[in-house]
């Protein structure tokens, strides 16, 4: 009996290539290394054994096996876009930038790959050049839901409500599964007895019953039109219930958030004379806990002409990491805390700075807008000497409730205590025991802005926000709602409009479904009247 004949590499190479298509990544990986075997510097191999290794989250070899496929065959667009997105997944985003402006200068036209290129854009914080290549996606792919979806979120963060709801609706009608596109259908107006989704969502409601994704894009849709129509009590049930479908898959552990700020404030024990750091004035920092009124000092801020918004950055905390030494399953542990007290702070500065870079160049200061960047703040006043900080508080059963409110982005690394009002709860007692500590160790480096005090003073919080930023003052800022920047945040819609004072003590009208945090809150020593 004679031994079959060994595959040919066109052989090996169409096996590979239909393992990467039905998602089987690691026997994708597999044979793309028996090809490597055979031919290791076809560019065409390496791109396989790249975008099988990103799947597979093995970064260095994504990065490497990219690298080769881009520059050896730098005219093929699809090779630069998928060598930017491994660089997006290890944070390099200006590199990325770089290279997916190589890749959009190649005209691909294949909408899927647009629609991955107009992704990398967006995580690199261009929201412009988003939004042109899925508009581009989009037309070349009027029957491709995910490209009308992307689209419509690019629309979304521009202000255009009618353009984002007719590109929502194409991509639903395309895919009616496509839950998280009825929580934003849901959110782009404000809806009436006459103009409404309730029947539409219930009725998938119902009949989706067993899947949580869809449990909490429909019970959270519906809470936000029952609270638009002032039925506050069926509104607060069904955020109740699409929260709570969710809850379990998070594993989240208060305890664990505990820990690490605990850590946190071992780390810095006392107020400390100012380490040399890395002296810039370009960063000004804006944070809080999510819900606050974040970005609508953002878009004050950002109004100045001397300032560009960079977005919510995850890079200081990355830089953190990275120079710590620490291998951690996420972003700050303890075991970071502790490591990251032997990094030098300079070069912590000058890392993050560079990290942020060719965008943050563009204007002579630039708002990091992380609402979590609260948990660096010890870490960034070492590092970033100069830097300011903003921090927005808001009264507390409100700042629960909008958190409580919100459907955060899934995956998301910082919102797992958000699926129960309690756990909420407890994280905003972290948050203010963590800020009253930074503002003992740290005097006069952190502003803190009342919510309630910006919208009721606008003009005084303005002069107040620019003059701890070093900032002429600049009638622009009076007038934000008129800054066309793009805004990613789920405030996105919000801001478009003037101040108002609709949101302020918004618990009132769930005053008795949230009896239990405030009893809560208040055993805490925190005062939920102020």
């Amino acid at each position: 009996m004679t031994n079959p004949s060994p595959l040919r590499p066109q052989d090996l190479f169409a096996l590979a290539t239909g393992a990467l298509e039905r998602g089987d990544a690691q026997q994708a990986r597999e044979l793309a290394s028996r090809l490597l075997q055979l031919e290791p510097g076809h560019p065409e191999t390496h791109y396989l054994a790249g975008r099988a290794a990103l799947e597979l989250r093995q970064l260095p070899q994504a990065l490497e096996h990219l690298h080769r496929a881009a520059s050896t065959a730098p005219r093929h667009p699809g090779y630069a876009v998928h060598f930017a997105r491994a660089l997006v997944r290890v944070h390099r985003t200006g590199d990325a930038l770089q290279v997916a402006n190589v890749a959009s200068a190649l005209a691909p036209d294949d909408p899927s790959l647009l629609n991955t290129l107009g992704t990398v854009y967006a995580q690199c914080h261009a929201s412009e050049r988003a939004a042109a290549t899925f508009r581009r996606a989009a037309m070349l792919a009027p029957g491709d839901a995910a490209c009308q979806f992307n689209f419509a979120t690019s629309l979304v963060h521009f202000g255009d409500i009618d353009g984002a709801e007719a590109a929502l609706e194409a991509c639903l009608a395309l895919a009616p599964e496509h839950w998280v596109a009825y929580g934003i259908l849901s959110r782009l107006r404000r809806q009436t007895p006459e103009c409404n989704h309730l029947d539409r969502l219930q009725s998938l409601a119902d009949r989706h019953g067993d899947d949580p994704a869809a449990q909490l894009q429909l019970h959270m849709a519906l809470g936000k039109e029952y609270e638009d129509l002032g039925d506050y009590s069926r509104a607060f049930a069904h955020f109740t219930r699409g929260k709570s479908a969710n809850k379990a898959a998070r594993n989240y552990s208060s305890e664990r958030d505990e820990a690490i700020v605990q850590a946190l404030i071992r780390a810095f024990p006392e107020p400390r004379p100012g380490p040399p750091g890395y002296r810039t004035d370009e960063p000004i920092f804006i944070f809080g806990m999510p819900r606050s009124g974040t970005t609508l000092v953002e878009r004050i801020v950002s109004s100045h002409p001397e300032v560009y918004s960079a977005g919510e950055l995850e890079n200081f905390g990355v830089m953190l990491e990275r120079l710590s030494g620490a291998r951690s399953p996420v972003l700050l542990s303890p075991d970071v805390v502790e490591r990251a007290r032997h990094v030098d702070w300079a070069q912590l500065g000058e890392h993050y700075l560079s990290s942020t870079r060719p965008t943050t160049s563009l204007k002579p200061r630039f708002i990091d807008k992380l609402p979590h960047n609260f948990l660096y703040a010890g870490f960034i006043a070492s590092a970033l000497p100069n830097a300011r900080m903003i921090c927005l508080r808001r009264n507390p059963l409100d700042t629960c409730l909008g958190n409580f409110r919100e459907p955060f982005a899934e995956g998301s690394p910082f919102h797992a205590y958000s699926f129960d009002l309690l756990d909420i709860g407890r994280y905003y007692i972290l948050f203010d025991r963590l800020m009253a500590h930074w503002k003992r160790v740290f005097p006069g480096r952190i502003l803190e802005v009342e919510y309630e005090t910006l919208v009721a003073t606008q003009e005084a919080s303005s002069r107040q926000l620019l003059e701890h930023c070093g900032l002429p003052w600049n009638d622009a800022c009076l007038h934000f709602e008129h800054n066309r920047a793009p805004s990613t945040t789920a405030s996105s819609l919000q801001v478009r409009s003037s101040i108002h004072q609709s949101s302020v003590r918004r618990w009132k009208k769930y005053e008795a479904e949230l009896a239990g945090l405030r009893e809560l809150l208040t055993a805490a020593g925190i005062d939920c009247d102020r």
